[in-house]
């Protein structure tokens, strides 16, 4: 599979085309056939399957608002040793 793998599926989806007559309005279905194809080729090349993360669950209201306070509720600066030499 040394070409681009766009080129291949237009090249594909072209011979389907061909194959079924040169029917008109059918090139999503061509197309999408000839991806499916090239898919399972490369499926099958790498012995793997292709792995999909899965998304990212949403916060509650409450535990996002939970997160916002606690990044702005900013801890209490510790006096520098020159600060409290300066006060005494």
């Amino acid at each position: 599979m040394l070409e681009p793998r766009d080129e291949w599926i237009k090249k594909r989806a072209y011979a389907i085309w061909e194959e079924e007559g040169r029917p008109s309005g059918r090139d999503a279905e061509h197309w999408a056939q000839a991806s499916n194809e090239r898919i399972a080729l490369e499926k099958k090349a790498n012995g793997s399957t292709i792995d999909v993360k899965p998304k990212a669950k949403r916060k509650t209201p409450v535990a996002a608002a939970a997160v916002t306070e606690e990044k702005s509720a900013k801890p209490a600066k510790k006096a520098s040793k020159k600060t409290t030499a300066a006060k005494a």
